[in-house]
């Protein structure tokens, strides 16, 4: 098996040079460019011969611009039990991340639309995770309430693709496809909780 060239020798110098690479190209990607490796390396002031041996193509340095958020919850010490306090919570971190990563996210949106390519995980289903946290006091208040189902709804209005199609497409300002996705998962919630009222009603 082929050993990877940063794991060979001098290995933290390597780690300085791939990481301003990826520096290099998410300021790229933040003035609108859609880098090679070739404007990666000159933008980092490295050789075209180094850079392709941590990237062999574009899309393998766009994959290294993917961010990692690592937090398993958004919700700040002491958060409330209140389920619409809490989502509230979640989803202003949530929006605000987006659009602090929007020109990595939209790249890894991009690349998940060129014909078949594998779909990546924008945060590897973190997003669900920290929403069903937010919901989490559900399961004792509203236990009919299935929460992850919840969950999913709520990201599928309310992630890059959302932010995408109210900027490019309706219009918004990133400030106004925010408050407007938090209302969507406002809104979802409050759409739940009165569809588990009326089946507790005829149950």
């Amino acid at each position: 098996m082929a050993i990877p060239y940063e794991a060979t020798g001098r290995r933290e110098q390597k780690a300085r040079t791939r990481a301003a690479l990826v520096a290099a190209t998410r300021e790229l990607l933040a003035e609108g460019a859609m880098p090679t490796v070739e404007d990666a390396a000159a933008r980092a002031g490295i050789s075209r011969t180094t850079a392709y041996r941590y990237f062999p193509n574009q899309r393998s340095l766009f994959a290294s611009t993917h961010p990692e958020i690592q937090q398993r919850s958004l919700l700040p010490d002491g958060a409330p039990d209140d389920p619409s306090v809490r989502l509230d919570l979640v989803m202003r971190e949530f929006t605000r991340t987006t659009t602090q990563w929007e020109p990595e996210l939209r790249t890894s949106l991009r690349l998940s639309l060129e014909p078949g390519a594998a779909q990546p995980q924008l945060r590897k289903g973190q997003a669900i995770v920290w929403i069903e946290d937010a919901l989490s006091p559900l399961r004792d208040t509203h236990p009919g309430v299935d929460i992850h189902r919840l969950a999913v709804a709520i990201r599928s209005a309310t992630g890059i693709e959302s932010l995408v199609w109210l900027v490019d497409i309706a219009g918004l300002s990133r400030a106004e496809a925010t408050e407007l996705m938090s209302g969507t998962a406002r809104a979802l919630l409050r759409a739940a909780l009165a569809d588990e009222a009326e089946h507790r009603r005829y149950a």
